[in-house]
């Protein structure tokens, strides 16, 4: 690619408003896995925390 189609590829870069909602779902959704395997089973709970932060930060629009 040469110089002038990255910068018109820049250039012309929209802000598309994505929704976000499937995303709050699956973080509720793994919150409360954390906790109902924290009252069941204890130390497992920690392998719910990838998934917590995961969708935390994309249905925040971070990632």
């Amino acid at each position: 690619m040469s110089f002038s189609v990255i910068l018109h590829k820049i250039l012309n870069m929209e802000n598309v408003k994505k929704s976000t909602a499937l995303y709050w779902f699956l973080f509720v959704l793994s919150v409360a896995a954390f906790f109902i395997l924290y009252q069941f089973i204890g130390g497992v709970c920690i392998l719910t925390l990838p998934f917590v932060c995961t969708y935390f930060a994309k249905a925040l629009d971070i990632m």
